[in-house]
């Protein structure tokens, strides 16, 4: 069954950065309203560690993605799962976000591309090429998974190096 993704994309004004994941997870529950999501993902409380706030609704995690001068989307807009499971190396059939995340770069005068792992990385890299190349001044991080499957480096590892490597609020 062919999946497109239901958040969109999140641009505030004047934006500087741009945070880069896969793709939505299997939306189970109606809580789940905007990215990173799951219940299992650990990215928003790792962001509550590291930046001090409470990101329990969508309009908190807005309002720290718009604090930061940080856009959100994934690099995929549309996907079949081989399997029923979330692992990205399940997705298939996959269609880019490109026209949106090339609409983010060239109308933001973007200074860093953070990605949410080495397969967000991956995907953009092998496949955005035309921006990279159009670009080349953009810094391109890749942050440790916030996957619970990602378990080389523990939680609280991931949350040290999410504050070495993402934007100070001002």
């Amino acid at each position: 069954m062919v999946e497109t993704h239901p958040f969109g994309n999140f641009v505030p004004d004047n934006c500087k950065y741009l945070f880069l994941g896969t793709f939505t997870g299997k939306i189970t529950d109606p809580s789940y309203d905007w990215f990173f999501g799951t219940k299992r993902n650990q990215f928003w409380p790792m962001l509550e560690s590291v930046f001090g706030v409470d990101l329990k609704t969508k309009i908190n995690k807005q309002e720290l993605f718009s604090k930061l001068q940080m856009a959100i989307a994934d690099i995929i807009l549309q996907c079949e799962r081989s399997e029923n499971s979330n692992a990205d190396n399940n997705l298939i059939n996959i269609v880019y976000n490109t026209n949106a995340i090339g609409k983010i770069i060239e109308k933001n005068k973007i200074n860093a591309i953070f990605f949410s792992s080495r397969m967000a990385e991956k995907l953009f890299k092998r496949n955005f090429k035309e921006l990279t190349s159009k670009y080349p001044e953009i810094n391109l991080v890749t942050l440790p998974s916030p996957s619970p499957r990602y378990a080389t480096i523990t939680k609280l590892e991931k949350i040290i190096r999410y504050k070495e490597l993402l934007p100070k609020l001002s």
